[in-house]
């Protein structure tokens, strides 16, 4: 656990907490993974994250989720970390956006397992109000079957989860598609998410709370980042 006083230094500390583990592998491998997800936390971190003097070039960037929206869409993911990360330094790093126009989304979902071959190295994820994270939504149609998925990706139907809003069709991480990673970070801000937090960690359902799935799947130790 990662407290912090203030937006600003939490901001920061997630920042080169994120850029110190892609630097690591880019010290080890050709190129690094990074996976991120959407919101408006995170923006912040992404945005100092695309000053940090990393060789971009090598850097592979990809969600943990994405709206059936296409990449332009001002509610996308994809445009989320278009407008916050690939800018300044990280303008050079190689993004891959989820949906594409004339891409269904059994194609969609089938080119992110793709891409999913090369096992990410860092992923990002967010806490909802509900208890989600990614794509994966407390009493979620197809929860059981995106939990026990072998693929890192599929297909999300959110119909009756108040946390998605009005983005039902969905495309997610799977827990099979988490595992891999050897960094996971969790950023949450406020006494809200804090205390939510607390509940996530006494208990051990991820159907109750899918962001449990955070810190159960097996593989690498979840550093949480938090600030009021």
């Amino acid at each position: 656990m990662h407290s912090y006083e203030s937006q600003t230094q939490w901001t920061w500390g997630a920042a080169v907490a994120i850029s110190s583990a892609l630097a690591r592998d880019l010290q080890q491998q050709p190129r690094a993974r990074l996976l991120l997800s959407g919101g408006s936390t995170p923006a912040p971190v992404y945005e100092a994250l695309s000053k940090a003097p990393l060789e971009w070039d090598r850097v592979d960037v990809a969600l943990v989720d994405e709206r059936w929206l296409l990449p332009d869409d001002p509610d996308s993911n994809s445009r989320l970390i278009r407008e916050s990360l690939l800018r300044n330094n990280a303008a050079n790093a190689r993004f891959e956006s989820i949906t594409r126009p004339g891409r269904s989304i059994e194609e969609a979902v089938n080119a992110a397992n793709l891409h999913a071959q090369a096992p990410p190295g860092v992923i990002v994820l967010g806490m909802g109000e509900d208890g989600h994270t990614a794509s994966l939504f407390p009493r979620m149609q197809n929860l059981d079957a995106a939990l026990a998925a072998r693929s890192a990706y599929v297909p999300a139907d959110a119909t009756g989860c108040p946390g998605a809003g009005k983005f039902l069709r969905r495309i997610t991480l799977t827990p099979a598609g988490l595992a891999p990673a050897h960094t996971r970070l969790l950023l949450i801000r406020g006494e809200t998410k804090r205390k939510l937090l607390d509940r996530v960690l006494d208990g051990s359902d991820p159907h109750e709370y899918p962001a449990r799935v955070a810190f159960l799947t097996p593989g690498a130790p979840l550093h949480i980042h938090w600030c009021p």
